[in-house]
């Protein structure tokens, strides 16, 4: 995927969608089934909906500037600011690769273990890293081939679990369903916004606007939505959120390993091509291959050593500081349109990110209508553009001191 203008809109489409289709997309879903079944597609539509704004803006970036999503947040951070940003992208990244690997290597497990008492739960997610280390080696030529191959048969393997799973009868939802709606918005927001450190990597290279941001929404957003609702239903059939369990009880075995392995390399390869990314925003002469390849080796080790129960609160973690970068560029680029891209750092963002992070912690654990996640993201806004008209003002008002002197000498 290097070079200008090297993805269709096709093929930005076909790449969001296999970025939905994940084991952690299914497995989030399922945690919603507290909520019973209405208000729970209601979560997920809400959220994603809400989730997707976000995202079209930051893909819009993206391509308009042809700079990828880390290097877009000099226009808020400055040069040197927008280091601080790359580091923590690529240490984000390097969790998102062991998740994606370790639930992955879960349920691969629990499938191999049920249909053939074959139990490695150290060798699946080996193997899955190393697929995705393989990924990585490919020519971009050849990973756009293999790419559209994979995600139209990970396609046909979803139908198939879908017919399973939304064919069946859920379970009876209780009359007052006891889970938060905020919470279930909250954990599915979540999701597209985990997406915004890095979706203009991608639109940087679109070939036109309409692949930039609406093949690259569109194919996201229904993604997603599906996988949530598999996970949704499932959990309601069978009563546990374990993708892997549902499968087995829906008794979809071999066709279930292939959709697990096929969506953890195509979900798990942009984590691990936007690691290198970023971090060649810091280091430029840095080799993509050799940083992914790299980032694919820590991820896995990571997924075989960290506990799997970590997972929820690791989702919940990201809010706390994406939130707030993607709230002040956001900000700067289309309202206040400010740009620091000639300075080295602008201190003035960077306590706007600070105060955004101290907002999501305040806010964190509250049962609120919108989640913590995009009430953060509106309040350091808000905080952010009060900050920049306040930083203009007092400028002027320099100017205009400076030019009464000159005046009067």
């Amino acid at each position: 995927m290097d070079g200008s203008k090297s993805l269709s809109t096709f093929g930005l489409f076909v790449l969001w969608f296999g970025a939905a289709v994940s084991v952690a997309e299914i497995l989030t879903g399922g945690q919603l089934a507290d909520l019973g079944l209405e208000r729970g597609l209601w979560a997920v539509f809400l959220g994603h909906l809400a989730g997707m704004l976000p995202f079209a803006l930051a893909a819009w970036a993206g391509f308009r500037e042809r700079l990828p999503a880390i290097a877009c947040t000099r226009v808020s951070f400055g040069a040197r600011g927008s280091w601080i940003v790359s580091l923590l992208n690529a240490l984000q990244l390097v969790g998102w690769t062991a998740v994606m690997v370790q639930q992955g290597g879960l349920a691969v497990n629990a499938l191999t273990a049920s249909l053939w008492g074959v139990s490695a739960p150290v060798l699946a997610p080996l193997l899955l890293g190393g697929l995705v280390g393989l990924w990585v080696c490919l020519q971009p030529r050849g990973l756009h081939v293999l790419n559209l191959a994979a995600v139209g048969l990970l396609f046909c393997l979803t139908l198939a679990l879908s017919i399973v799973v939304f064919g069946g009868t859920p379970a009876e939802a209780p009359a007052a369903p006891t889970g938060s709606f905020g919470l279930g918005f909250e954990l599915s927001i979540i999701m597209p916004l985990s997406w915004l450190p890095l979706v203009a990597d991608y639109t940087s290279q679109a070939r036109s606007r309409s692949g930039a941001w609406i093949a690259s929404c569109l194919g996201y957003f229904l993604g997603s939505c599906w996988m949530y609702a598999i996970g949704l239903l499932g959990a309601l059939r069978t009563g546990s959120a374990d993708p892997s369990g549902m499968m087995l009880a829906a008794g979809l075995g071999g066709v279930a390993l292939a959709v697990i392995v096929l969506a953890t390399v195509t979900t798990t390869f942009l984590d691990v091509y936007s690691a290198a990314v970023s971090l060649r925003n810091v280091l430029p002469g840095l080799n993509r291959r050799a940083v992914s390849g790299a980032v694919a080796l820590l991820g896995t080790a990571l997924a075989v050593l960290a506990p799997s129960d970590a997972y929820i609160d690791f989702l919940y973690l990201l809010g706390s500081v994406f939130a707030p970068v993607a709230a002040v560029f956001l900000a700067d680029y289309f309202l206040a349109r400010a740009d620091s891209r000639a300075r080295l750092v602008d201190p003035l963002a960077l306590f706007s990110l600070a105060a955004g992070v101290g907002i999501y912690q305040f806010l964190s654990g509250r049962d609120l209508p919108i989640g913590p996640t995009l009430a953060t993201m509106l309040l350091t806004a808000t905080l952010h553009l009060v900050l920049r008209a306040a930083e203009r003002g007092l400028r002027k008002g320099r100017e205009n001191g400076q030019a009464a002197t000159r005046g009067a000498a």
